[in-house]
């Protein structure tokens, strides 16, 4: 479970530091996470439950997060600015982040795969099932939305009051330990000593505010995907928290409304986090959704 690079990724050549676990003989399941967040993000107990259900997992470092390129030489981000109709920060958007990821298949090896995204990395696994449809086997998208703001609007306050952005790593373990108990969910144990973990692992590895930044306004720059998602052909599966203040519920529910086929599946309790207690249910339904699909492509 080593970590390794990729140089020169996808049009823009960027570097992407990525992990695999498994057997590679088996299905292979890419994990995108959403903004801000690294391959860490994605609990190594989530990934376990995927391994031993016999599937093969790749999860990696998005461009501006971790040990992948950061793009230092872009704007300064204008989140107020973007919310606002001027999108004239937006340094890329998630067509660009698709791309790299895509990218990181090509220097795999991978023809295809089973995707899983959560939050925005369920919106950049949209685009690559809609731009590059035979890459994807099943698409797979927790705590996700369409594009659409008239679904899956935040809640005033959801991200809690962290403050400013930190310059320590104690300050930032502080920082965002404020959020990420603000996001996580009421109806299952906060765990505070792993959280502070990742935390401090998430700033070894690599942390920019302006990155951060930069994540959203490619989520805010990058438009409603409705009408493409209706086209889609592929096995799907949303999955979502009924008490999640960042991507309302309605997001999810719109994702599956729109994409033929798919399957909608909420969690009470959960909000806008991966509780511990539901790693175990949400790697049954992905694993029984790649099973499927497998056993179908096989026949």
């Amino acid at each position: 479970m080593a970590e390794h690079k990729a140089i020169g990724v996808g049009p823009a050549g960027i570097e992407v530091a990525y992990e695999t676990t498994g057997d590679p003989a088996h299905p292979p399941v890419l994990l995108i996470m959403g903004a801000g967040g690294q391959m860490i993000n994605w609990p190594d107990g989530f990934r376990d439950e995927l391994v031993a259900r016999g599937l093969y997992v790749i999860r990696f470092d998005h461009r501006d997060t971790g040990r992948s390129t950061f793009m230092t030489d872009a704007p300064a981000p204008d989140i107020a600015a973007a919310l606002a109709g001027d999108l004239s920060s937006v340094s890329y958007t998630l067509t660009d982040m698709a791309a790299d990821t895509v990218g990181l298949l090509d220097a795999l090896g991978l023809d295809s795969v089973h995707l899983v995204g959560a939050s925005m990395g369920g919106m950049i696994a949209q685009l690559i099932a809609i731009e590059y449809p035979s890459r994807v086997r099943t698409l797979t998208t927790i705590m996700s939305t369409t594009g659409d703001p008239a679904v899956g609007r935040a809640r005033p306050g959801a991200f809690g009051e962290p403050g400013g952005p930190p310059s320590t790593r104690d300050e930032f373990i502080a920082w965002r330990l404020k959020s990420v108990r603000a996001l996580s969910s009421p109806g299952f144990e906060f765990d505070e000593a792993a959280a502070v973990d990742t935390l401090g692992r998430i700033w070894d590895r690599g942390f920019a505010f302006d990155a951060m930044m930069r994540h959203m306004l490619a989520v805010i720059g990058s438009g409603d995907r409705t009408e493409r998602l209706r086209e889609l052909a592929v096995p799907a599966l949303t999955m979502h928290g009924e008490e999640d203040g960042v991507i309302d519920i309605s997001g999810g529910k719109a994702t599956a409304a729109v994409i033929p086929g798919a399957k909608f599946i909420s969690f009470a309790g959960m909000a806008h986090s991966l509780p511990r207690e539901l790693w175990p249910s949400f790697a049954d339904n992905i694993a029984d959704l790649i099973g499927a699909t497998e056993a179908t492509a096989v026949r």
